[in-house]
């Protein structure tokens, strides 16, 4: 198969789809790969490093897309790139539907094959392609988070870990899944003092056992969340739903009831943020404030790590790159239930049903 990774070109995304070693993986089964030239500088591999285990390097974006049959990218394509994607194409990146009408649009206009890392899912219910990132930008999280709280950013002038003599700074995290363990690790390392809420008591239970005394648990509501962030400093939102929008857990009116400085990180942006108040921003233009309250609301945030990102996305991505490659996409998916709940949009049909009806 011809596979093509393209360079980045979203806003301060400095990951690529795939390292050297992945390409090697595909060369040596004798898969062409056609990589964009200075595709992978931003995360520390350059051209020779590519060329050296066999891809053939290109100029352009359009060739690469012209060029090949199964496209392999980190984020989802943007308005540039919509046009540039065929016909039965296979696509096989993070798309995020939920969070983009015009994307999805676009998608269906397409007639591609659109396979969506985040909702490839395994036996036991998890999301094996979504892990590391939820793990890289929950650990972010922590640490934007804490650096926002600096004065000179409109934060509240705490530092987290506090000294001695002085307490530490309170963590209120939304969401006990991969990304609010990561967030809640990072936080009761530094030492902060952690408070983690979910509405599943399997999750919370887990939390309770595997993390430090000083990081304490909650039953989630409505009501203890209007309580608790009257006294925390940094509330990061780390609510999943698998493929839909999240839900919004902080309403613009609950802004009020937080101090002046309080920083929110919202992890969920890329499924429509679970802050009523959040719009996605950038690296480059990360926070804006509402009512004193900081917002940051990155929606590629392991873009800024992207040496460790792209090796920890290949680990996970490579082997469904090379059954997908060997098998084409109807057999790798026929073969593989988890490959197959990654299908989208296929042909112009959508086939995951959470997208469904979800812009009319």
């Amino acid at each position: 198969m011809k596979i093509g990774i393209p360079k980045e070109i979203k806003n301060n995304e400095s990951r690529v789809g795939m390292t050297p070693a992945g390409v090697f993986e595909l060369t040596k089964k004798n898969h062409t790969v056609f990589i964009q030239t200075t595709a992978g500088e931003g995360s520390g591999f350059f051209d020779k490093d590519y060329q050296e285990v066999g891809a053939i390097i290109l100029a352009t974006i359009e060739e690469v897309y012209s060029k090949s049959e199964m496209i392999v990218k980190v984020k989802e394509p943007i308005a540039l790139e919509y046009p540039l994607i065929k016909e039965n194409q296979i696509v096989f990146t993070y798309f995020h539907f939920a969070s983009s009408e015009p994307l999805t649009k676009a998608m269906i206009k397409s007639k591609s094959v659109c396979i969506a890392y985040e909702t490839v899912e395994d036996e036991e219910g998890t999301l094996p392609l979504l892990t590391p990132m939820s793990e890289v930008a929950g650990r972010m999280a922590v640490q934007q988070g804490a650096k926002y709280l600096e004065k000179p950013i409109k934060g509240r002038g705490i530092l987290l870990g506090g000294v001695p003599g002085v307490a530490p700074g309170k963590v209120l995290i939304l969401g006990a899944g991969v990304v609010g363990v990561q967030a809640a690790k990072m936080a009761a390392g530094l030492g902060a003092h952690v408070t983690i809420m979910d509405i599943n008591m399997k999750r919370l239970r887990y939390v309770n056992d595997v993390l430090p005394n000083h990081v304490t648990t909650a039953f989630s509501s409505e009501y203890s969340i209007r309580q608790l962030i009257k006294t925390h400093d940094l509330i990061i939102g780390g609510v999943l739903v698998k493929g839909g929008k999240a839900p919004k857990l902080i309403t613009r009116d609950m802004l009020k009831e937080m101090r002046p400085g309080t920083v929110l990180v919202d992890v969920a942006v890329d499924q429509g943020g679970c802050f009523e108040t959040t719009k996605a921003t950038t690296h480059e233009d990360p926070t804006y404030i509402i009512n004193d309250v900081v917002h940051y609301c990155v929606a590629n945030m392991p873009g800024a790590v992207p040496y460790t990102s792209t090796i920890a996305l290949t680990n996970v991505t490579l082997a469904y790159i090379l059954k997908l490659a060997n098998l084409g996409w109807e057999k790798a998916c026929e073969s593989d239930l988890s490959l197959s709940k990654g299908l989208n949009i296929v042909k112009g049909e959508i086939m995951y049903k959470e997208l469904e009806g979800i812009f009319g």
